[in-house]
């Protein structure tokens, strides 16, 4: 009996008890930083926070971005993993003074919660062409014809996204039509964007149990979530670094430089490899950012012609026409004010400097090599002293360096144990004539 009721006693304590695997997990929000141009790497790395929120079934996946711009293949992809994701993305323009222009608008605007700290700003997403327009011309009517394409295009992709998420279209025309920016507070007031957060922890109170179309019943749980960051792998963000037209010009000069001098010093070995690898990374480079390809072939023809100028002698011809080849092939890369890539004269006047100065000092070394007296055979010893070893009538024969030589004599006679000075050679025969040093 005692036995009995001890186990309905422990049985009804297990019942009251609650159970761990009935309490409520602690809520997941997985954070993607992201600052820079919008570019594969960032479509890639983006992408990739967006699989990952998935699998670990977070409550929402923050991105925190702060973009100029840049590619629109890589916005759409972005935009396309947004719209499609299976938790709720938020999207918060931060830290103050950061920005979401160009493609960064159309991130934003995509995201299913959109939210800017106080100091930050959205706009400016008129589209650029890069590297100009295939088969146009330069300002002409092609060029319009082409722009109002690709104008109305956008437009209409954003008024689709703004759509989607309740957002004001009517914004969404006149932020790519005309470029306007506004900064966070006036943002929320014209709804482009739902929020404005001072901080990560404060976004996270604001959007807890907010309910999104998306996912009916399912209120946003992150209040006091656990926040875990996702990080760029190695790769990407060597990619995103890259991707970057100011470090693909400086790869280029590097590259250039590298194989410059392994072509003055066969044999370095070092120079060379990095030269091949740096210029593989620049033409990733320049091909991922849609790169003018005349603008690339001017800079190649200003390197080919600077080896031409180590081989040729043309007074620096050759290296003024590849200093000014190069100047106008990067003034073509990205005919870009406000997109994001564009390429910083500061490092295109120091990246000239440098091949300016890397192959002025070649020059210089060559000029110096080829002045340089022979130091082998009968040119090496031209102003050397030796001494009359037998008479020089003219012709006789002089003994210089512990060997005797054959030598004729360019002022008359000259009686064996005279010193001699040699003035020049003539095949194997020296020219010699007395030297004032004293007789040996």
């Amino acid at each position: 009996m005692l036995r009995s009721a001890l186990l309905a006693v422990l049985a009804g304590l297990a019942f009251a008890a609650p159970q761990a695997s009935d309490r409520p997990a602690e809520p997941r929000v997985l954070v993607a930083s992201y600052a820079g141009t919008i570019n594969p790497a960032s479509a890639e790395y983006i992408q990739s926070a967006v699989t990952a929120a998935e699998r670990q079934n977070c409550a929402a996946l923050v991105i925190q971005l702060d973009t100029p711009g840049g590619l629109d293949l890589s916005m759409r992809d972005i935009v396309k993993a947004i719209l499609s994701a299976t938790v709720p993305v938020i999207v918060y323009v931060a830290p103050a003074g950061a920005r979401a222009a160009s493609a960064g608008v159309f991130i934003t605007m995509a995201a299913h919660v959109a939210a800017m700290a106080p100091g930050t700003n959205i706009g400016a997403a008129h589209p650029v062409q890069l590297g100009g327009m295939p088969g146009g011309k330069e300002g002409g009517k092609e060029d319009k014809v082409m722009e109002g394409k690709v104008t109305n295009d956008a437009v209409a992709y954003l008024q689709a996204i703004a759509s989607r998420r309740g957002r004001n279209e009517a914004w969404s025309a006149e932020v790519v039509a005309r470029s306007t920016s506004v900064v966070s507070a006036q943002a929320v007031r014209l709804r482009v964007v739902d929020l404005e957060a001072a901080s990560l922890e404060a976004l996270l109170a604001k959007v807890d149990g907010m309910q999104m179309p998306d996912f009916k019943g399912r209120p946003l749980r992150t209040r006091g979530a656990q926040v875990v960051v996702f990080e760029m792998t190695s790769r990407q963000n060597l990619l995103a670094a890259v991707a970057d037209p100011n470090i693909a010009m400086i790869l280029m000069t590097l590259g250039v430089s590298g194989l410059l001098i392994e072509l003055y010093s066969p044999g370095l070995i070092l120079p060379g490899i990095v030269g091949v690898v740096s210029l593989v990374l620049a033409f990733y480079s320049f091909q991922t950012l849609s790169a003018s390809l005349a603008g690339i072939l001017l800079i190649m023809l200003g390197f080919l012609l600077y080896v031409l100028e180590l081989k040729v002698h043309s007074y620096g011809l050759l290296a003024l026409s590849a200093t000014a080849s190069i100047l106008f092939g990067a003034m073509m890369l990205f005919r870009n004010s406000g997109g994001g890539i564009s390429l910083s004269w500061s490092v295109l006047a120091s990246t000239l400097g440098t091949l300016v100065v890397l192959v002025g000092m070649m020059l210089f070394l060559a000029a110096r090599v080829f002045a340089r007296r022979s130091q082998v055979g009968a040119e090496g010893l031209i102003g050397r002293i030796g001494t009359a070893a037998t008479d020089l009538l003219p012709d006789g024969k002089v003994a210089l360096g512990g060997e005797l030589w054959k030598a004729r004599s360019l002022e008359g006679d000259i009686p064996a144990g005279i010193a001699v000075k040699v003035e020049g050679a003539d095949g194997l025969t020296l020219k010699v004539r007395r030297s004032p040093a004293a007789v040996l």
